[in-house]
Order: structure tokens, then sequence, then C-alpha cells
């Protein structure tokens, strides 16, 4: 079977720990695509779920953004659990 050339252009650090974790697993990258690839094609669909983390949301992360800066600028509130009134359902 004759083999051709595919190029894929990724994130540096992202095809540093790609080699790292083939590595671990006793394979290289080629290898590693080549299974990914056999799979496409024989199942006719991406072999995993391919969403969006809803965690990662534009709303979400300009929240954790904002918290975090409150807590650089020391805007922050510290109570012991002592000092937290309990409220109770009832």
């Amino acid at each position: 079977m004759s083999q051709v050339l595919v190029n894929i252009r990724m994130d540096e650090d992202l095809k540093k720990s790609m080699e790292d974790t083939c590595r671990t697993l006793g394979m290289n990258m080629t290898t590693a695509f080549t299974i990914f690839a056999k799979k496409v094609s024989r199942e006719h669909r991406i072999p995993f779920d391919v969403s969006i983390d809803p965690f990662y949301s534009e709303r979400n992360l300009a929240a954790i953004d904002e918290a975090a800066g409150q807590i650089r600028d020391g805007r922050v509130i510290v109570k012991t659990l002592e000092e937290l009134e309990i409220i109770e359902n009832g």
C-alpha cells in the first residue's frame, strides 16, 4: 500500500503534550493519527463526542476573570464558619 505525507498544523505545546502521551502509550504521533483515521473510516463518525464545554463559555470566563481581579485587588471578605449565619430550611 502506498503512503502519502499529511501535514498538520497545531500549537507547539499541544504537539509536545501529544508526543509525550503517545510515547507513554508506546507509539508515535503517526501511529496515533493512523489509528484515528482507521476508526473514522470504519465507523463513518468522529470516535468521540465533539461538544462545547459550557464551563468555558464567554460568560463564565468573564466571571472567573472578574473574581480573579477582585482577589488580586484584595476585594475579598474572609469569614470563618462560625461567623457565617446559618439559614435553616423549613
